[in-house]
């Protein structure tokens, strides 16, 4: 069902109240976006490595029970942030599952259109809205694929007269980017405040948020989190903000809730945000280095000589340079006690 509203709604907030944050726009339009659709897939918007092989989501469940052995064969819980249709699940289970791990299932959820989904595959899983939600009386290892990439950014801007935060305004129903008047100087790095005018910092307060309670469980119950996205290591100066409709770029000003808005991972701020935790980070590695690591290319060869079609070709997407394998970095976040997990050695 389409929220013919949403639009409307902002633009009457932005009416009453001024421009509103990058950051509010985003979540709203996000919001409402993932509830309304299931946007993976041809007749979606876009694309993620679960949905491209299955050789994705079962390196990534072999990964967690070779963790797991090497922790000491735990009681142990699977938590996905973001689970999409389930379909990496899945896959990771089965993986488990030949290494003799069958860990209870807890995903992460909000939309109703996924989480309808995700219960035709995975009937017996437990659902929450955040972390609050989760299970704690045992260790656990969460996944993250393409999850912070969707969370609400800020961006501050170089100006003429110092660093200002990049708004949104409305004129005529129409969206666009503005700067703010507030002062921002004092927290950019300093190797940074001297950039060129129009040089964009962003930083996403809901993406460390997140992590740093992801992290206190971690510690508190022992196990690890894995977190694959496209991203960088900064602070750093960029605009990544995009969105995608139809497997295409789109203006992430038209059409707010229609189209998927995402922003590139600052892996290093995460990596900071857990260490302040108490947990121990591995990373970033690329995601081709990664998958290589876990036995991809043997993966593939023995799928491809069953005959899978297609399975050489999605397995070069997923590792080759100037596709995802470079484009996509992996961190992962473990309890100080637990084993160094594979493909990070």
């Amino acid at each position: 069902m389409t929220d013919t509203l949403l639009p409307e709604r902002l633009a009457r907030a932005i009416t009453l109240g001024g421009a509103i944050p990058l950051s509010q726009y985003m979540g709203a339009a996000n919001t409402h976006y993932y509830a309304t659709r299931d946007p993976l897939g041809a007749r979606g918007d876009f694309t993620t490595a679960p949905e491209i092989s299955q050789m994705f989501g079962e390196l990534i469940g072999a990964w967690i029970a070779d963790l797991w052995d090497r922790a000491g064969r735990p009681k142990l819980d699977y938590v996905e942030l973001g689970p999409g249709r389930g379909t990496l699940a899945a896959d990771a289970v089965r993986a488990m599952a030949g290494a003799g791990l069958t860990p209870a299932l807890h995903f992460v959820e909000n939309s109703p259109v996924l989480r309808a989904a995700q219960a035709e595959r995975h009937p017996d899983a437990e659902w929450c809205m955040d972390l609050v939600g989760l299970p704690d009386d045992a260790p656990f290892v969460a996944v993250a694929n393409e999850f912070f990439d969707a969370l609400p950014i800020r961006q501050l801007v170089k100006t003429v007269e110092g660093w200002r935060e990049r708004l949104v305004a409305c004129q005529d129903t129409l969206f666009l980017p503005v700067v703010g008047n507030t002062i921002f100087d004092p927290i950019i790095p300093e190797d940074l405040r001297d950039a060129a005018d129009g040089s964009i910092i962003e930083t996403s307060p809901a993406s460390v948020a997140i992590v740093r309670e992801l992290v206190r469980r971690v510690v508190a119950q022992g196990g690890a989190a894995l977190i694959v996205d496209y991203g960088y290591e900064g602070p750093a100066i960029g605009d990544t903000l995009q969105a995608v409709r139809g497997h295409a770029v789109a203006n992430p000003f038209e059409d707010p809730g229609e189209a998927d808005l995402t922003a590139h991972v600052d892996f290093a701020t995460l990596a900071e945000a857990a260490r302040a935790e108490g947990a121990v980070v591995h990373g970033p590695v690329a995601q081709g280095a990664f998958l290589r690591a876990l036995g991809i290319d043997a993966r593939a060869a023995t799928l491809s000589a069953k005959g899978g079609k297609d399975v050489l070709v999605a397995a070069k997407r997923l590792i080759d340079d100037g596709q995802m394998g470079d484009l996509f970095g992996v961190v992962a976040i473990t309890h100080p006690d637990w084993p160094v997990p594979a493909g990070f050695a």
